[in-house]
């Protein structure tokens, strides 16, 4: 059964955010990948949100999304930003500009329009299927929904340990598929942006590395995705495959978070809130009246995986690796 997605109101937070293409079709290619990706960029720009890091494979896409507090803006600015999203001649951008000529103020339907879209991850989660949507059905002569069900998301605690945790999960994604042995190698994943000069990814992929110098930073979560034995860091290095990992945790090994994080663990995706017990356990009692009264605290650990420092909310019993 399902758990309700837990989001914060009136105050900032990070989500990593999952969508699948129904029925598990692969109807994903280079080009609809590289058009989610403008997407993104542009609609996380006029919403204000941080991306921090992402990545688009064929049937389902990840996203790591900071969405902060909305701010009040003047309709001089939110006119400026419709402009560069909409275009100067867009129908929104249009009517605000005419009702700020003709009565001083753009009109507050047309503001509420276009403000309800930020400062909430499920606005945002909307647009940014709908416009993907519209673009591919479009391109491809095809009708009908594209997307299965509605989005599932995990409150992810705004710590270092928690980002890095979640970030890395996230770019190992085409590992995991064995698309490629390094994710500096797929493009479609946040990793790869930033190490190609996506500003805004390297800079949310310095948010939880401390090193404030890019070349540091990314130095630094390089080790993060390629921990001792975790995966090919050099070509003459020795790659422990999954069957291997989960082998060696069965019998209690210690192993990596670089290795861990290169199996399909669900509690990333179906945990509903990640982070410190502290954090977990917060949100639970913000949100105790999801939960049955039998239930005493939130936090729960990751089953078979163990990853330090990390609590989820949502305990999954049974394949708990996928």
């Amino acid at each position: 059964m399902r758990m309700a997605r837990i989001k914060l109101t009136g105050e900032s937070a990070v989500y990593h955010c999952i969508s699948r293409i129904v029925g598990g079709q692969r109807l994903l290619d280079d080009l609809g990948k590289e058009k989610l990706v403008g997407i993104l960029g542009k609609l996380a720009q006029f919403c204000d949100v941080e991306v921090i890091t992402y990545c688009m494979m064929s049937n389902h896409f990840h996203l790591l999304v900071r969405v902060p507090v909305r701010v009040e803006l003047s309709d001089e600015q939110l006119l400026a930003k419709m402009a560069a999203f909409y275009g100067k001649k867009g129908i929104l951008t249009v009517l605000a500009q005419e009702s700020l000529q003709l009565r001083g103020k753009i009109d507050p339907d047309i503001r509420e329009s276009v403000v309800s879209r930020m400062g909430d991850v499920s606005a945002f989660m909307k647009e940014f299927k709908q416009r993907f949507s519209r673009w591919y059905n479009k391109t491809t002569g095809r009708f009908g929904t594209l997307w299965a069900e509605r989005f599932t998301s995990v409150l992810v605690e705004d710590s270092m340990t928690a980002l890095r945790t979640v970030a890395a999960y996230i770019d190992l994604n085409p590992v995991r598929a064995g698309l490629v042995k390094d994710p500096k190698d797929y493009r479609f994943c946040g990793y790869a942006a930033a190490l190609n000069g996506a500003a805004a990814i390297r800079q949310g992929i310095m948010s939880f590395v401390e090193p404030s110098d890019w070349g540091k930073a990314a130095a630094k979560y390089r080790m993060v995705l390629f921990v001792a034995a975790g995966s090919a860091n050099r070509s003459d290095k020795a790659v422990m495959d999954p069957q291997t990992i989960r082998a060696e945790l069965a019998r209690g090994g210690e192993l990596s978070l670089g290795q861990v994080l290169r199996l399909r663990v669900r509690h990333m995706s179906d945990g509903v809130v990640l982070g410190s017990k502290d954090f977990v356990n917060e949100m639970f009692t913000r949100h105790r009246d999801r939960f049955s009264t039998r239930r005493k605290d939130g936090a729960r650990p990751i089953r078979g995986v163990p990853i330090p420092g990390i609590c989820v909310m949502r305990d999954l019993r049974v394949d708990a690796i996928g």
